[in-house]
């Protein structure tokens, strides 16, 4: 059984790591209260353009833009949203695990793979994989601006009009509660029609001013960039949530530890005063 003195010093190592993961816990809290304010105001404008996207994709004008064609599926391309830092619990992994599944699976049927990743915590785990990574951009900080990100995605949409990848999913983190965020793998290009469309059949188009093609390559631009903005604003939400729960479970073993060794102290001193009184009873006797 350890000393005394050296599980005094435990404790006070267990205690002052508990005091960090407290502090922790609660700077996770404030800061997922503004990145789901965030989220949560940007989400009805992401919906709202993902419903126009849709309806455009499933009209039939005469102009059709690159981002709308369909074709043979060669290579794909993944954007991928991580955190800059760990910390918050399985949430990187989770994902990377799903990523690698959906790109086993086009691996196994003769597609390449290129990835533009958004994070650092993506940039270490992908870059010694061995998969073709074209762009990279981390420090997004807890305030992520839109015009961070264009570099990276103007690389991968590039890369699509050019005819490099023929199609290009996002994954990311939804964040569904504090408890709960879902690892998701979603395809941005091609744009897909709307499933949910009443009525099959049923041709419509925009009455576009000035001219269709003009329109179009502005709001589609504008799509594909909000769409990831609001990928990284869920993981940024999730990540916040992750981290809180991560560091509260942190601080209650901590607080169990603490337990436990001062129950190891009782019975260490306990132990010594005992042996301190044989040798007393012993000595006494000896005389």
């Amino acid at each position: 059984m350890a000393g005394a003195k050296e599980i005094r010093t435990k404790i006070s190592s267990v205690q002052n790591t508990q005091k960090i993961t407290s502090a922790m816990q609660m700077v996770a809290a404030s800061k997922m209260r503004k990145a789901q304010d965030k989220m949560t105001q940007s989400r009805p404008y992401s919906k709202g353009l993902h419903a126009i996207i849709s309806h455009i994709a499933s009209s039939h004008s005469e102009f059709h833009h690159p981002f709308m064609e369909d074709r043979e599926i060669k290579n794909v391309g993944f954007i991928i949203v991580s955190t800059d830092r760990g910390l918050c619990g399985g949430l990187n992994i989770n994902l990377f695990r799903k990523v690698t599944l959906k790109m086993k699976e086009f691996s196994d049927q003769g597609m390449g793979i290129k990835v533009a990743l958004l994070g650092s915590k993506a940039s270490g785990y992908f870059n010694h994989s061995g998969i073709d990574v074209i762009a990279q951009h981390a420090g997004f900080g807890d305030n992520p601006k839109p015009e961070k990100l264009v570099g990276a995605i103007k690389v991968m949409t590039n890369a699509f009009l050019k005819g490099e990848v023929d199609a290009i999913y996002i994954a990311f983190n939804s964040f569904k509660n504090t408890m709960v965020q879902i690892p998701t793998v979603g395809q941005l290009l091609p744009l897909t029609k709307d499933d949910n469309e009443d009525g099959k059949g049923h041709h419509w188009d925009y009455l576009y001013e000035p001219e269709p093609q003009d329109i179009l390559k502005v709001v589609l631009d504008r799509y594909v960039m909000q769409m990831v903005y609001q990928a990284v604003l869920e993981n940024l939400a999730s990540e916040q949530a992750a981290r809180m729960v991560a560091m509260k479970a942190a601080t209650d073993n901590a607080d169990s530890l603490v337990s436990d060794l001062q129950l190891e102290y009782n019975k260490a001193r306990q132990a010594g005063i005992t042996m301190e009184l044989n040798d007393i009873v012993s000595g006494a006797s000896a005389v």
